[in-house]
């Protein structure tokens, strides 16, 4: 959600009363939940005539909306199970609905990474995979760098040969998680796994775990590293965005955060972002640069893991285009 989208949502479940807006939040993923509970804690007075389009708006796009039949599921079901037989219909149906109940995954995106790690750390590759793929990229990689080297290798391995996963076996998989997790919500069908998947949760690694995960696929497969490498979107490919697009992220970035992230950066990238900067704010970045003192690795990959957020939010907004080693958006 946009900015501006963010605040009438915050608006309009504020307006609407504790009970209803307890059950639109049940819809919502983690990061929706997040975002919007923030948004709502920050509104103190709003304008009542800001409150009356808010929900002018709603009403006008709620009186255009009209369900067709209360269970869709159990309506296609119905429709096909009558005009092909149980028999030759079962396989299509479970082609049609899967992925949509996976609420024990679902449970998941609520955990710490380290819970989720600890959860998963014993399964099979193969298991790792199907579950992270269900997650947020980051959070995903956040619980890949929490499992042996060995054991994130053939992870990665696995998710960038993933071509879909069987109905009967994402169902057998909600089902195990399902029994010691809480959660209710449905997962939207999406395209799982493959090599942008991959490369998106390497993306959130940090430099020398992604160097050495790369390198071990390229033993296994050269072609393989190749196209995953191809689809990533590095702190260093910040210096092939256009001059507008630096600008737009850079109105996003706390300066002592820029400061952290540009320590472990080359001259060409620092001069990218000076070159974008009035003169005075370049000045004072460069100073800033030349009085910090030492930084801890760990420190400047996490602040360039944050303006990667920004810069792949704004490229998911359609506010700037991610052109890079991949010749097409990967986000």
């Amino acid at each position: 959600m946009a900015d501006d989208g963010l605040t009438d949502a915050a608006i309009l479940l504020m307006s609407i009363g504790e009970e209803e807006a307890s059950e639109v939040f049940k819809y919502l993923s983690p990061k929706e939940v997040q975002a919007l509970g923030e948004t709502m804690a920050k509104l103190k007075v709003v304008e009542s005539s800001k409150v009356e389009a808010v929900l002018s708006t709603f009403q006008q796009t709620a009186d255009a909306q009209h369900s067709l039949v209360s269970d869709t599921d159990e309506y296609v079901r119905n429709v096909l199970n009558k005009a092909l037989g149980t028999e030759k219909a079962g396989f299509l149906i479970d082609r049609i609905l899967q992925g949509k109940d996976v609420s024990g995954i679902e449970g998941l995106k609520w955990m710490d990474p380290a819970t989720v790690a600890e959860l998963i750390r014993n399964e099979h590759p193969q298991i790792i995979a199907s579950i992270l793929v269900h997650l947020e990229r980051d959070q995903a990689s956040s619980v890949l760098a929490l499992l042996t080297e060995r054991t994130r290798n053939d992870v990665i391995l696995r998710i960038a040969t993933l071509d879909g996963i069987q109905p009967n076996a994402l169902k057998e998989l909600n089902e195990v998680l399902a029994k010691v997790l809480s959660g209710s919500e449905k997962l939207k069908k999406t395209a799982l796994g493959g090599v942008k998947t991959a490369a998106e949760i390497l993306n959130f690694l940090g430099s020398s775990a992604e160097a050495a995960t790369v390198e071990s696929i390229r033993q296994f497969d050269a072609e393989l590293a190749q196209k995953i490498m191809d689809q990533m979107f590095t702190f260093d490919n910040v210096l092939e965005l256009d001059d507008k697009a630096v600008q737009l992220v850079l109105r996003e970035v706390q300066s002592e955060a820029l400061v952290v992230a540009l320590k472990g950066s080359d001259n060409a990238l620092r001069e990218k972002i000076f070159k974008n900067m009035s003169q005075r704010a370049a000045e004072m970045l460069r100073d800033d640069l030349e009085s910090k003192g030492p930084v801890r690795l760990s420190e400047v990959e996490s602040e360039q893991k944050e303006i990667l957020k920004i810069v792949r939010r704004l490229a998911e907004e359609g506010q700037i285009a991610l052109g890079g080693k991949g010749e097409e958006s990967f986000v």
